[in-house]
């Protein structure tokens, strides 16, 4: 299950990375994981994605600029190795309650709305992510619409 992370660890240690501030069952590190996949599901991250996923890990955790950068950094790392969404969703599953959940799924949507607009892939991501996550069809709606609602943006 965390294999990417398991290939990483020995990099560190012969010194060709730098060392991980955050640990690979740290929720934070999988939720920030989620939110870069979810910028880069339409093929690219664009700096207006970029700033986002910066400002909601950042404003999220509660962590200073350098540790948000540690984090994001790590965190496209960690996606980017990644096979499947499950890898990031189990560990949250274990770590957060229905209303942290909740509140990734909700930092997803920032990601998504961004741009102003959501994509079909995106769209899809919502749907997969949410169901790992047990987030009904419903609530993956409202928060969508909250977002939406509080960046002035038609929610379609």
């Amino acid at each position: 299950m965390f294999e990417s992370f398991r290939k990483f660890l020995p990099e560190v240690s012969e010194g060709s990375k730098h060392p991980t501030h955050f640990e690979h069952n740290d929720y934070r590190l999988a939720a920030a994981a989620l939110l870069v996949h979810t910028a880069e599901i339409d093929g690219n991250m664009s700096d207006l994605e970029r700033d986002r996923v910066h400002a909601v890990v950042k404003r999220q955790f509660g962590l200073d600029e350098a540790t948000t950068d540690e984090l994001v950094a790590e965190a496209t790392e960690a996606e980017h190795e990644a096979v499947d969404l499950y890898h990031f969703t189990s560990l949250i599953n274990r770590s957060l309650d229905a209303d942290g959940r909740r509140r990734i799924v909700e930092m997803m949507w920032e990601i998504i709305y961004a741009d102003g607009r959501v994509t079909d892939f995106e769209s899809n991501l919502m749907w997969r992510v949410a169901d790992l996550l047990g987030i009904s069809s419903r609530e993956r709606i409202e928060l969508g619409q909250r977002v939406a609602s509080r960046r002035g943006t038609d929610p379609k």
